[in-house]
């Protein structure tokens, strides 16, 4: 095996990535060396390469939604040579916070985070704390697999964020998180009303034929008060436009790392015991639990799949949503 692997760096907040050869990483006790299969461009990789997101490692390896084979572990590590794995944004935490105590290691104080404190997934190569790392089935082992480590992840907290009772949910931002969740919604019975940009025919078709029972404009009202709401898109002004849509007691959720600020509302419609919170990260039970129902719906992902070396052109294509679904960075050789 080479002593090199090609990768794609960050090495400063608004600059193009560039393509590097640098010397193979070498797992430290609990990691594991991954051969990266596949990793997946999100808008959370936009707001770190934008700046909107501060303080990243530098230089960065970007990318959290990663799909590998485990090369070798580190000393003490269990997982074995040949194994299928999931990596995602969280990357580490320290297991004695006071979040990581209660339950609540999303929150971690000392947490690490794929592809921004750590590096993450736009390489042939990249280590992770085994702990950290899902095995998975053969059906996501590919590119198809990548979106679920993130667009898929936050988007199931943000949809167990959701009172259960909750029959109408509205989602705005139809993107890579939307198609995913909406599959599982529909699974389960609920209805979904798909929320997009001004005019974008497209994106509400795509939305009708990933699940949604209704689709139109971000600032149309749907035909049917909400239970509730999930805003991937990072726009401020949407929070307002979805607690206005929502009925007596519904919640407005926030699945984005980033937004524009909230403008100010009446308090009339947040009155009624209607509620808005914010999801931040994920927990590895909400990994084990996403992975496990994709498997029954089965969730299909829509992919649009990159070179390693196209990664500027990928994540210029996401800002300004180009496409449907999610992209991929496929690594040479699994074209």
């Amino acid at each position: 095996m080479s002593s090199l692997m090609l990768a794609m760096v960050m090495e400063g907040p608004g600059q193009p990535l560039v393509l590097r050869n640098l010397p193979l990483p070498v797992p430290a006790e609990g990691q594991v060396l991954v051969k990266v299969i596949a990793c997946g461009v999100c808008r959370t990789d936009l707001h770190i390469i934008d700046g909107e997101l501060a303080h990243p490692k530098l230089p960065l390896i970007p990318g959290h939604e990663i799909i590998g084979v485990v090369i070798s572990g580190g000393p003490g590590a269990k997982l074995q040579p040949g194994a299928l794995v999931g990596i995602p944004w969280l990357g580490y935490t320290c297991n004695t916070c006071k979040y990581c105590r209660s339950g609540r290691e999303n929150l971690c104080e000392q947490a690490g985070f794929t592809g921004y404190t750590i590096n993450g997934g736009y390489a042939t190569h990249t280590v992770a704390w085994e702990q950290y790392c899902f095995p998975l089935p053969e059906r996501y082992g590919n590119a198809s697999g990548a979106p679920l480590l993130c667009a898929g992840l936050i988007g199931y907290r943000s949809y167990r964020m959701i009172h259960p009772a909750a029959q109408h949910i509205g989602i705005y931002g139809f993107g890579a998180a939307a198609h995913i969740i909406t599959q599982v919604a529909a699974y389960e019975g609920k209805k979904i009303y798909a929320f997009t940009r001004e005019g974008d025919l497209k994106g509400q078709q795509f939305a009708k034929e990933t699940g949604a029972i209704w689709a139109g404009d971000s600032l149309q009202m749907p035909p049917q008060p909400l239970d509730a709401a999930i805003i991937f898109a990072p726009d401020g002004s949407l929070v307002p436009q979805a607690l206005a849509a929502t009925d007596k007691g519904g919640q407005v959720v926030c699945g984005g790392i980033h937004m524009s600020d909230i403008p100010s509302f009446p308090y009339s419609i947040l009155w009624e015991e209607r509620s808005i919170c914010s999801v931040a990260n994920l927990t590895r039970e909400d990994g084990t639990r996403l992975l496990d129902i994709a498997g029954k719906v089965p969730v299909k992902t829509t992919t649009k799949m990159f070179e390693l070396h196209q990664a500027n052109e990928a994540l210029d294509q996401l800002r300004k949503g180009a496409f449907e679904g999610a992209a991929v960075l496929v690594m040479p050789g699994q074209i």
